[in-house]
């Protein structure tokens, strides 16, 4: 399970980063903060 919540945070992250990078600042900062509440490393919304 940890290493689904790993990958699915960083698919978010990576596709947030790409967001801003494409000018959309706003669907770019949400990818970014939901990655980072699901991924184990931070607030995790699963545990």
């Amino acid at each position: 399970m940890t290493t689904v919540l790993w990958i699915i945070a960083a698919v978010l992250v990576i596709s947030g980063v790409l967001a801003i990078i494409r000018k959309q600042l706003l669907w770019g900062i949400v990818l970014i903060v939901v990655g980072l509440l699901v991924g184990p490393g931070g607030v995790s919304m699963f545990s």
